[in-house]
């Protein structure tokens, strides 16, 4: 029981990192109706500044991580202003494959710093973990569900709740009726990629806390939570939560039980997309996504 109960912990708080990670998308997606996959750069970047702050500029690390979401709120408005902006109008697939360049982008550019090639960690900022009835709870692990109960609880307030929130729901649903009653689609665009920006560095500090800052395992998170965002609904942000603990805790069950009965392991990596297929082929637009129905 303890056994079970240590993996389902451990898949909650990944769980909890996936549905981070995966509110760029569903942010991005719920104005704009694009899929941004260079969402694991920028967890990535967020990750390695954070790091920069604390360890050469010696910023504590809490101080860091408010920066670092500052600085990304700039970066996101950057990326928008210069590469998606341009893109209004035009066929969503060539929007998507102008963010599959930035991501191409923004890994080149990365490789010009240390970070491209030396694996590094954080300083040490947490206490012991917590050890009782045969269960190890690191605190990185109650740091990153704490962070993203957060992020979801002003966020949800947002969408629901703020007139900027309405209007960004509204320009998802359709662009030209919100133009007509005098909504800035720009600036929905490029609020969107902001706070896109800012949930990745978050994700990036749970990340980096968690299992260390190397590049290629940072920028893996972007695409190892598409499945998350499919699952609970492209544009649903309670769906991206669910989702996110869903595979986190399929993830960690599959590997605990399973890998010492298939050969050659890495069913972890595999058993969630087996559920993530049936569930869509009963609810192709996820758990929680909004059904959208053309009539001709």
């Amino acid at each position: 029981m303890a056994y079970f109960l240590q993996l389902l912990i451990t898949g909650i708080s990944i769980g909890s990192i996936y549905a981070l990670a995966a509110l760029g998308f569903v942010l991005i997606y719920k104005s704009s109706r694009v899929i941004n996959f260079a969402q694991g750069e920028l967890i990535a970047i967020g990750a390695f500044i954070i790091y920069a702050l604390t360890v050469w500029v010696h910023i504590p690390i809490w101080i860091s991580l408010v920066i670092t979401i500052l600085i990304s709120y700039f970066i996101g408005l950057g990326i928008e202003r210069t590469f998606l902006r341009p893109m209004i109008g035009q066929p969503i697939i060539s929007v998507i494959m102008v963010t599959i360049g930035l991501a191409n982008l923004l890994s080149g550019l990365v490789f010009f710093t240390p970070f491209g090639t030396l694996p590094a960690r954080y300083p040490d900022f947490l206490p012991d973990p917590i050890r009782f009835g045969g269960l190890i709870i690191k605190w990185e692990q109650i740091v990153g569900i704490l962070i993203t109960t957060i992020f979801i609880t002003i966020l949800m307030w947002f969408f629901t709740k703020s007139t900027l929130g309405i209007s960004m729901r509204a320009v998802a649903d359709d662009q030209m009726a919100s133009l007509s009653v005098g909504v800035s689609v720009k600036k929905v665009f490029a609020l969107a990629w902001a706070t896109a920006a800012m949930s990745a560095a978050a994700a990036g500090f749970v990340v980096g806390s968690l299992f260390g800052l190397e590049f290629g395992s940072l920028t893996a998170i972007g695409l190892r939570v598409f499945p998350v965002v499919v699952l609970g609904g492209l544009d649903s942000i309670a769906g991206a939560v669910i989702g996110g603990i869903i595979i986190g805790v399929l993830e960690q069950l599959a590997t605990g039980y399973l890998d010492g009965i298939v050969p050659g392991g890495g069913t972890g990596d595999v058993f969630p997309f087996v559920v993530l297929i049936i569930i869509l082929l009963i609810k192709p637009y996820g758990l929680f996504g909004t059904v959208e129905i053309e009539r001709v």
